[in-house]
């Protein structure tokens, strides 16, 4: 028997093989559409979550910045509000808060003249002072930043009527030490 031939359950004889088997038939074209929408889209994709990694990353970095930016502006303003406000009644406890937040060389050299501030700040009339403004002037190598710190001191006289004004400017360099900020260094500029 050929083998083109096969047993049928009607005529017991039949076709093995479809007469068009060996006719060849074109393969439908390949569709490329598809597969180029879905690498450029994947393409899309994935660049277009890098560019939000990076511009999170960035913001992140530029709100830290702004953060310790704002807490050395703050520290400073508070600080110089204190510094520049006499009680002559309490004069040990104004020495012991600004010895307190001093370090480096404004420590050293606040601590050798500690006793002529006393008797400076015992003879002095109460004052108040007031931050009238304060700017960052520059981050420093060391991780200190140098704070531009604009005042206005005001104290009343004896007599209770008359009020003096003046205003001062000041270079304070102000340095994180753990969690907690301290004045490194307090010029006064003319």
């Amino acid at each position: 028997m050929s083998p083109r031939r096969r047993f049928d359950d009607q005529n017991g004889v039949g076709e093995a093989v479809d007469p068009d088997y060996f006719v060849v038939a074109p393969r439908p074209p390949r569709r490329w559409g598809l597969a180029l929408v879905s690498a450029v889209t994947a393409i899309v994709v994935a660049a277009a979550i890098g560019a939000s990694t990076f511009m999170l990353v960035r913001q992140e970095a530029d709100r830290r910045a702004e953060v310790k930016e704002a807490a050395a502006l703050g520290y400073a303003r508070e600080f110089m509000t204190m510094y520049t406000s006499l009680d002559p009644f309490n004069a040990n406890a104004y020495a012991d808060r600004v010895a307190a937040e001093a370090t480096g060389e404004f420590a050293k050299n606040f601590n050798d003249k500690l006793n002529e501030i006393l008797v400076q700040v015992a003879r002095s009339e109460p004052s108040t002072g007031e931050v009238l403004e304060a700017g960052l002037q520059r981050w420093n190598d060391d991780g200190s930043a140098d704070v531009l710190i604009a005042t206005k001191v005001s104290s009343t006289m004896p007599d209770g009527q008359t009020t003096i004004e003046s205003g001062s400017r000041w270079i304070a360099t102000t340095i994180r030490e753990g969690q907690q900020w301290k004045i490194s260094n307090l010029v006064q500029v003319i």
